[in-house]
């Protein structure tokens, strides 16, 4: 039997297990127009996807006032939990792989920029919140790609960095597992491309979800350099 090199996976959730790109960048758009302010553009606003919401919005609004960036914000809450009509759904194969890695022993956890409202919304939707053993939202702890969600769901489940691996499709997440000393791999279907996550050290970049257990049976964690390039 193949020694598992990894015990705990944690993923990102929008542009990884969610194709959810559209939505929100619709969501960020409208919440600038509520608030009289000239839109980003669609890739301005895609780029930030994955930051913590306050995060995000202050990348977006540079020298403006806290107050403006949570008038902001709390539009584009309104807009991505009311009336969007933009849809959102799972990335083909995300269910099952997720089954088959729990079927395989993995612990499988999640740390996302959404919000708990957000996510518990998410995982009611897709059926999925009974694969995770535990999950970490950006409003309950920092932002990406401050190390703390990985951090904290390290310590509940009692795994070492060195057994854990993050999954995600953007910068944010491969910065965060190297600040928490863990190891990350990236998926190609979300918001930034290959040669941006490889620069910041993904052990590979996968077109599809379901090439990662077959990824995992045969590749190594960690290299030593984690830093973006």
């Amino acid at each position: 039997m193949t020694e598992q090199r990894f015990e705990l996976l944690v993923f990102d959730w929008d542009g990884t297990l969610m194709d959810s790109q559209a939505r929100i960048v619709a969501c960020i758009r409208a919440g600038f127009a509520d608030c009289g302010l000239e839109p980003p553009t669609r890739e301005a606003a895609a780029d930030i996807i994955g930051l913590g919401l306050n995060d995000a919005m202050a990348r977006l609004l540079p020298g403006v006032s806290q107050g403006q960036i949570t008038a902001v914000a709390a539009a584009y809450r309104r807009h991505f939990l009311g009336d969007e009509p933009t849809p959102e759904g799972l990335f083909p194969g995300a269910a099952e792989t997720l089954s088959r890695l729990d079927a395989e022993g993995y612990l499988l956890a999640v740390a996302t920029g959404k919000s708990r409202v957000g996510l518990n919304r998410s995982l009611d939707q897709t059926g999925l919140g009974h694969r995770f053993v535990a999950t970490r939202c950006a409003d309950e702890t920092f932002s990406k790609p401050h190390p703390q969600m990985l951090v904290e769901l390290m310590d509940e489940l009692g795994v070492a960095p060195r057994h854990t691996l993050m999954i995600g499709d953007t910068e944010y997440d491969m910065q965060m597992a190297a600040n928490a000393g863990a190891a990350a791999l990236a998926v190609c279907h979300g918001v930034h491309d290959r040669e941006r996550l490889l620069a910041c050290a993904a052990l590979d970049c996968l077109e599809a979800l379901p090439a990662i257990p077959p990824w995992l049976a045969t590749h190594a964690p960690a290299t030593k350099d984690r830093a973006c390039r």
